[in-house]
């Protein structure tokens, strides 16, 4: 994939934004729990949503004044209008990727449709793919942080694996399911976005690998961590297609959950128990 898109400076503080931007679309890999889910499934974080400023204290010397009370509350401000545009940017990017697809819609477009010039798409998404995908996406920390977080005497594959299969279980809600299918199709028909979700999940695969690495203290060249981390993240990619194939068919709901479930536990099984009696020649 080529990366030829750089950055183009600061945003531009006169941009037109849309009042009380939507809520930025949830990044397909990095599903939520639903509202009523398992209480014990790991919360997945998910899109960015502006939020309110802190409360800024006062100037200790009067002698700052007006002056140094708008230089104090500017960044809040300014932070808050950023995520904002961001939010509106992804949005229109969202509809006109599911009206015609990601490579029938330029960037000038998407900055017409968000009410924006097209320097401030780039400013906030260097590559027209991060419109799709998260640079550093949520599921990587969370993914690490259930691994390094484990209890003593559990396994990084039980602990990973059924942070996995916890997680995608969730994408039974009506809401979630509409969001993998929508993005679904977009990726589908994007080869570059099918490139770039491969490039992702062999990021999380190596910061996985590195991490179990370093807990072990294992030799370079060692197999092990890699043959770990490469069998959690394939078994998030086939519940992921999967969990596609499923809600395209029009599948959802309680149904779908316990699907996701069940396949994931036996997955999980596999990777707990070894293959060595899985798919013996009779």
């Amino acid at each position: 994939m080529t990366r030829g898109a750089q950055a183009v400076g600061r945003t531009d503080s006169h941009d037109e934004v849309r009042p009380e931007a939507p809520e930025a679309v949830r990044e397909l890999s990095t599903p939520a729990a639903p509202a009523g889910a398992d209480d014990e499934a790991p919360s997945l974080p998910g899109a960015t949503t502006p939020a309110a400023p802190s409360a800024v204290p006062e100037p200790e010397q009067s002698a700052r004044g007006r002056r140094g009370r708008r230089a104090l509350r500017g960044p809040g401000l300014r932070e808050r209008r950023r995520q904002q545009t961001r939010a509106t940017i992804i949005e229109a990017a969202a509809d006109l990727f599911a009206e015609r697809g990601f490579d029938a819609v330029s960037v000038v477009e998407i900055a017409q449709r968000a009410g924006v010039v097209e320097k401030t798409v780039f400013n906030h998404f260097p590559v027209k793919e991060g419109l799709v995908f998260e640079a550093d996406p949520p599921m990587r920390a969370a993914l690490l942080e259930a691994v390094r977080t484990r209890p003593a005497g559990e396994s990084v594959s039980a602990a990973a694996g059924t942070f996995v299969v916890r997680a995608m279980s969730g994408l039974g809600s009506p809401e979630a399911a509409a969001g993998v299918a929508e993005m679904a199709q977009v990726i589908r028909g994007s080869r570059t976005l099918q490139v770039r979700e491969r490039e992702i999940l062999g990021e999380l695969t190596t910061a996985l690998a590195e991490l179990i690495a370093e807990e072990t203290k294992a030799e370079p060249g060692e197999l092990a961590p890699w043959l770990a981390a490469h069998a959690v993240l394939s078994l998030y990619a086939a519940l992921l297609e999967l969990a596609r194939d499923r809600v395209l068919a029009g599948v959802s709901g309680p149904e779908l959950s316990a699907e996701l479930r069940a396949r994931g536990e036996r997955g999980l099984a596999l990777l707990q128990f070894g293959l060595a009696g899985y798919a013996k020649r009779r």
